[in-house]
């Protein structure tokens, strides 16, 4: 089991940044491609990106892609999501996740964080 725990959330004005950080315990955090994930209320969860285990490929959904920025530090356990020229539109509840493929399908991902809310204000 992967244990993941997401912090770094908050309120954040518009065009603002902010820079989310999962830490994980359990088996070794280099075997996983990591993703992020973001569900606002109403709404389904959905894809925000990925990178696979090696950290050296990473993949973006259309709607985030050129503002944010996934990145992973193998020795540290820890998978980040820096988010800049926030939107109010990105306002959700970021969940960070383990798998074992490449994939922005949610189904693909068999761990998860407990989330932590994003609030951007206009």
């Amino acid at each position: 089991q992967v244990q993941l725990v997401e912090s770094g959330g908050g309120l954040v004005q518009a065009v603002g940044s902010l820079r989310l950080s999962c830490a994980a315990s359990g088996r070794t955090f280099s075997s996983y491609t990591m993703g992020w994930f973001r569900q606002a209320p109403g709404k389904e969860r959905e894809f925000v990106a990925f990178i696979i285990r090696s950290g050296g490929n990473t993949n973006y959904a259309d709607s985030v892609k050129g503002r944010f920025t996934i990145s992973r530090d193998n020795a540290k356990n820890t998978v980040y999501l820096q988010m800049n020229t926030l939107k109010p539109e990105d306002t959700a509840v970021y969940y960070c996740a383990a798998g074992v493929k490449f994939s922005s399908n949610s189904n693909e991902y068999g761990y998860w964080g407990q989330g932590t809310q994003v609030t951007v204000s206009s």
